[in-house]
């Protein structure tokens, strides 16, 4: 193995490591009010600023944070909402995705991992992230990272669920759930 690639194999496992060592419960809890953000982002390659508060007009919205786009688990729950789009387009939920990567890689990435079916946002700054409380950083003042965390809102502004979780499945899983619960509520 070249000392590159061996370098970045352990920099991606002290990565993995580290998110999975986070806590297991997300910054902000259900009932507190999301806070509201733009953010610049991409869908099927095309970018365009989506905006909470718009978003939550149509709808519960979905917000999950992630480490970084084309990273294994990252792609795995990429996939695993774009298979999902149809069941929470037919609850009239939205959902967006947002890491720290720039949004020429989240254009590629909301077509190539996202399918076209959901945007992804660009938050280089954190801004988004650490207003969620979603940021963790490698010890020694390495790089920040978005931590996995999904978060779903209710139309009214109030956090629905929040889940923490290293593994991609369980904030789908989670978000349908909760969207469900609360679709049933609104009948």
């Amino acid at each position: 193995m070249k000392k590159g690639s061996s370098m970045r194999l352990g920099i991606a496992a002290s990565i993995a490591f580290l998110i999975s060592a986070t806590a297991a419960f997300a910054a902000l809890k259900p009932g507190d009010p999301a806070p509201d953000f733009a953010v610049l982002a991409a869908q099927g390659g095309k970018e365009f600023t989506f905006s909470l508060k718009e978003a939550l007009k149509n709808g519960p919205v979905v917000v999950y944070f992630y480490p970084k786009s084309f990273t294994s688990v990252c792609t795995e729950e990429a996939h695993e909402f774009a298979e999902a789009m149809d069941q929470f387009a037919a609850m009239k939920a939205s959902v967006i995705g947002i890491s720290g990567d720039g949004i020429e890689t989240q254009r590629e990435f909301s077509t190539k991992e996202c399918r076209d079916k959901f945007p992804v946002g660009a938050d280089p700054q954190f801004n988004v992230i650490k207003a969620y409380d979603a940021s963790f950083s490698l010890p020694v003042a390495g790089p920040v990272f978005a931590n996995r965390i999904s978060y779903v809102i209710s139309p009214e502004g109030k956090i629905l669920s929040a889940v923490s979780d290293s593994g991609a499945t369980k904030h789908i899983e989670n978000a349908l759930e909760t969207v469900k619960k609360w679709t049933g509520a609104q009948k």
